[in-house]
């Protein structure tokens, strides 16, 4: 038999996607707001790997990962999910499209988990309409691709950034030393 335990606190991430670097500027102030201070914020990406938001959101679209100091319990992640959906909403231009995407997620020692209001098999619910995206699992010293892992979390610059924001939390954790409360 298996006892119930708290899980480990886990690194919460975004990655915030728009035609415009003052727009996610703009995004990434207001989820500092929200979730406290950043202490990792990405180069420019080009978001490149898919036309699948063009016919919303335009062309030449950027892109920024960011990581908050604070790190939080994972049972967080569907109110962050809609927290984020409200602000994406809060921006829409005047025919109602998305100027601003954010993909809020996690990393943890094992792997990295995306929010999406989307199901799959892959993606087991949580609530309020909020899914669990497996995009990443750790193993022999990197983050790994699964079979059904977006093209853009599967390429080798974004492993490497998730490997190093998942080095920075496990820092975090060497810290914390029993200290833990979610």
């Amino acid at each position: 038999m298996s006892n119930p335990k708290l899980p480990q606190p886990v690194k919460l991430i975004a990655s915030v996607f728009s035609q415009a670097q003052d727009l996610i500027s703009i995004v990434i102030k207001e989820l500092s707001g929200k979730f406290g201070e950043t202490d990792f914020v990405s180069e420019v990406f080009p978001f490149e790997f898919t036309s699948y938001y063009e016919g919303e959101m335009g062309k030449g679209l950027i892109r920024r990962f960011i990581s908050f100091n604070e790190i939080v319990s994972p049972d967080r992640l569907p109110n962050i999910k809609l927290y984020t959906n409200e602000t994406e909403d809060s921006l829409l231009d005047g025919q109602g499209n998305r100027r601003a995407n954010i993909d809020p997620g996690y990393i943890s020692l094992s792997h990295l988990i995306l929010a999406t209001g989307k199901g799959y098999a892959h993606r087991p619910y949580l609530r309020d309409g909020i899914f669990a995206d497996l995009t990443l699992i750790y193993k022999d010293k990197s983050f790994c691709a699964l079979d059904w892992t977006f093209p853009d979390y599967r390429s080798k610059e974004i492993i490497e950034l998730m490997n190093t924001v998942r080095r920075k939390y496990m820092f975090q954790l060497m810290g914390l030393k029993g200290r833990v409360s979610c």
